[in-house]
């Protein structure tokens, strides 16, 4: 349910959106870069948040918060409104809400916590990448307000009772359990976020997400203009999220599955180098099956990476302050995905295609995936009060 706010959720949305507020794809790219480096910065807060108050009382804050703003957005009229509404969203969908859902199974699961993490993350990309074909389907028939309003009524009537049925969730009662949760995993030991970020592992997985952020959004922000230059229609343009969706949960599941038993080095890796392949593919891409395994490939590189982050901090960083911890990540990742569409739409403007500026991006994964091999994983330590 965090679709309203992801881009896959929000990129049926723009080509109509710049028809009707008459602006250009520069525009409402750069409105977009705000509205979410506006987002990253709340992140280290709300993730400070999470350890404190519990995840309860963050998913049922953001689930009312995120309905209003979407509900908000259905009015917006100039590219001010749509600023302030991609501020919420972003902020609220692709921020909070992510990182409480994710953030409480990482502390509730004490065993093959990756896996579980692996499942989460598959259903959750699936919904995500399911969901702009319908959102495409309701602004053909209907338009962007009503699209928008139907996403309001969804977040309340799915994440509000989720929300309250939840048990609640003390920082002492998941704190108390620290020991519990880490016979279960493969490196012992918890971290402050001050001692995590003096380690090269924190900045590898931060880079990979960074890297995935900013290349997977600026492709999906753009993705209908995109294949459109490749000669597929809108309908075939948002279709492809089918293929990534099979391919994200289908990475998602299958490095959930084993990263509880392997080196996350070595799967962040493999995650960069399938975004790497993507980015370069993308120039023979035409419609029919290049057009499908572009997004096969596509969904394997943000599935796989998916799986990865989650339990991979968790398992070198422990789990008492893993949400200030990957508040901090997610905040480097959002930060990321403000850049993306800004990216691709000056690369369009420049040259008139798309290739320069994919073959140009591809460069990046393939550093992030050499820097996983180099690295060294953080030592093993207890628990120190660092102030």
């Amino acid at each position: 349910m965090t679709f309203p706010g992801q881009t896959a959720g929000l990129s049926p949305l723009t080509d109509p959106l710049i028809k009707s507020l008459e602006i250009d794809r520069t525009t409402i790219s750069i409105s977009y870069l705000v509205a979410t480096l506006a987002g990253a910065l709340t992140m280290p807060l709300l993730g400070k948040t999470l350890d404190k108050y519990g995840t309860k009382l963050a998913i049922t804050v953001t689930g009312f918060a995120f309905s209003g703003f979407l509900y908000f957005a259905s009015y917006v009229s100039d590219i001010l409104g749509l600023t302030v509404s991609y501020i919420g969203l972003r902020m609220l969908g692709q921020g909070a809400l992510t990182l409480a859902a994710t953030t409480l199974i990482a502390r509730s699961i004490t065993h093959r916590t990756g896996l579980a993490l692996g499942i989460t993350g598959a259903v959750g990309s699936a919904g995500i990448s399911l969901a702009p074909i319908a959102i495409e389907r309701i602004v053909t028939l209907y338009d962007v307000a009503t699209a928008w309003r139907i996403e309001s009524a969804l977040i309340a009537i799915v994440v509000l009772p989720i929300a309250f049925l939840l048990p609640r969730e003390s920082s002492k009662k998941s704190q108390s359990s620290s020991s519990e949760l880490r016979e279960g995993l493969a490196r012992p030991g918890d971290y402050q976020t001050s001692q995590a970020i003096k380690t090269g592992m924190f900045w590898v997985l931060s880079a990979a997400g960074f890297t995935t952020g900013m290349l997977s959004t600026g492709l999906a922000f753009h993705l209908i203009s995109i294949l459109g230059t490749k000669g597929l229609s809108s309908v075939e343009a948002a279709a492809n999220f089918i293929p990534q969706s099979f391919a994200a949960v289908g990475a998602t599941l299958l490095i959930g599955a084993i990263i509880d038993r392997v080196d996350p080095r070595w799967a962040t890796a493999g995650s960069m180098l399938a975004l790497s392949s993507c980015l370069v593919f993308l120039i023979f891409v035409r419609p029919g099956f290049s057009a499908l395994l572009f997004g096969l490939l596509l969904g394997s590189a943000m599935g796989s990476l998916r799986g990865i982050e989650a339990a991979a901090f968790v398992r070198y960083f422990g789990p008492s302050n893993i949400g200030a911890i990957r508040g901090l990540s997610t905040s480097i990742a959002l930060v990321s995905t403000a850049l993306g569409p800004v990216y691709f739409a000056l690369g369009f403007s420049i040259s008139g295609t798309y290739t320069a500026a994919s073959l140009a991006a591809s460069i990046l994964p393939i550093a992030v995936a050499f820097s996983a091999l180099l690295v060294k994983p953080p030592p093993l330590r207890r628990n120190e009060n660092d102030g």
